[in-house]
């Protein structure tokens, strides 16, 4: 079964908000960096992380976006690489992960909304999330040009109230923003891998989008335009409120979720009101995070049942050209897993996504030896010796991290349990695939 043609809206600013909610949100959860590791190496790790790894994914991902600038992206990438198998794995490993990834954002707009209502239980808890999955579900079954000007709206929001804040702290600044260089808790190589850590849960995600290109204006060249904006749009987004901040506020006084308290403390007597907008721009970070995200997650089942490895159903457009059945299937599973703990399996989450990056790196790598003549408007200006060193890069940071992670957390154990589960029902899942297609 061909995939229906889908309809093209998505233009280069929509694309920069869905792909900066699709890796950071805002500053949100760099308050954690600090508190763990201390604020000088806090803000080395934030510096040093997008060099080692944001950058060279930017350009891995952006060269592969636009080669093949299909609906599906990293899906497709694999395929044309290495083969149906090894696709499907790719897929399925991202799917594995985003089970864990997504059920983190309900939990983050009910931290925020405490600031409001301090006294939710649990049930209210949980009915919220719901209400914030299938709020999210509703924009994306309008269509993919939806998320994108929700994303637009959404970060616009939250990126403002940061400056706000940044610019109300400034004069209030008193030490520098750097001293002390790390906390108690930063000794050792375990206290540097939860930075790292937390560092690469911020930078995260660059490929994500790329499974809805199919959706984007002029893909070959809108995806590259769109990450070099987004990339720097980033890092300054955590650095200019975390420098303000930490020269006007106390360091230790940081929790998790503490940004309302934090814009309370910094940013004196206008702080009230901007503790209130960085309260809402947390609830409307979490939720354009999810939307951001079920865009890309949903176009895996929606691009499998296109090549006969899922129900064709799964592959139908609706009157708005969007893949409905996909989105709201890809929406039940994520409630469902939304009302589980995952807080141990997310360095298994890590690990999923690194080994589904690893088949995306190695798909460059393979495509510049066999289809020489296939380029996009987008090439990295190396030979394929040096793509291949600087795939390396990031992957070897990231299984550095990992490693360290098991040896010294508690984490360790479930996280490499809930992997390999993942990981060994793959080619399972792929034979119960192919059965279903040919018979």
């Amino acid at each position: 079964m061909r995939l229906q043609k889908l309809p093209r809206g998505i233009g280069t600013l929509g694309l920069v908000f869905v792909l900066f909610f699709s890796t950071s949100g805002g500053p949100y959860t760099t308050e954690t960096l600090i508190h763990s590791v201390g604020p000088g190496l806090g803000l080395l790790i934030l510096a040093l992380v997008p060099l080692a790894w944001s950058v060279p994914e930017a350009l891995i991902v952006g060269e592969l976006a636009s080669m093949l600038p299909e609906e599906g992206g990293y899906y497709r990438w694999v395929d044309r690489a290495f083969g149906r198998f090894w696709a499907f794995q790719n897929g399925w490993l991202t799917w594995m992960y985003s089970l864990v990834d997504m059920a983190i954002y309900p939990v983050l707009f009910n931290q925020y909304l405490r600031y409001f209502i301090p006294e939710l239980d649990a049930r209210a808890e949980w009915l919220i999330s719901l209400a914030m999955i299938w709020g999210a579900t509703w924009v994306n079954v309008r269509g993919s040009v939806n998320v994108s000007r929700t994303s637009i709206i959404a970060g616009c929001f939250v990126m403002l109230g940061f400056l706000v804040l940044s610019i109300a702290s400034a004069p209030r600044i008193t030490h520098v923003p750097w001293q002390p260089f790390a906390s108690e808790h930063a000794r050792g190589l375990g206290g540097l891998a939860v930075g790292i850590s937390i560092a690469l849960w911020n930078y995260i995600g660059w490929d994500n989008p790329s499974t809805a290109q199919g959706e984007v204006k002029d893909p070959s060249r809108t995806y590259p335009r769109a990450l070099a904006f987004a990339l720097p749009f980033v890092t300054i987004g955590y650095f200019v409120p975390l420098l303000t901040t930490l020269g006007a506020s106390d360091w230790t006084t940081w929790t998790e979720g503490g940004w309302p308290q934090i814009a309370g403390s910094a940013a004196g007597s206008a702080g009230r009101w901007i503790a209130i907008w960085i309260a809402l721009g947390g609830m409307i970070s979490a939720l354009a995070l999810f939307n951001a995200l079920l865009l890309g997650y949903s176009r895996i089942p929606f691009v499998l049942a296109g090549d006969g490895l899922l129900p064709q159903p799964l592959a139908k457009l609706d009157a708005y050209g969007t893949p409905r059945t996909a989105v709201i299937v890809s929406a039940v599973f994520y409630s469902l897993f939304a009302l589980v703990s995952f807080s141990k399996l997310v360095v298994a989450d890590v690990l999923l996504y690194s080994l589904a990056l690893f088949l995306e790196f190695g798909a460059l790598v393979r495509l510049r030896k066999t289809e020489l003549s296939l380029r996009g408007a987008f090439r990295i200006p190396l030979g394929r010796k040096s793509v291949a060193v600087l795939a390396a890069l990031p992957m070897m940071m990231l299984v550095g991290v990992i490693a360290v992670s098991f040896a010294d957390g508690e984490y360790g154990l479930p996280a490499v349990i809930g992997a390999a589960v993942a990981i060994a029902a793959g080619p399972l899942m792929y034979r119960l695939a192919q059965r279903r297609s040919t018979g």
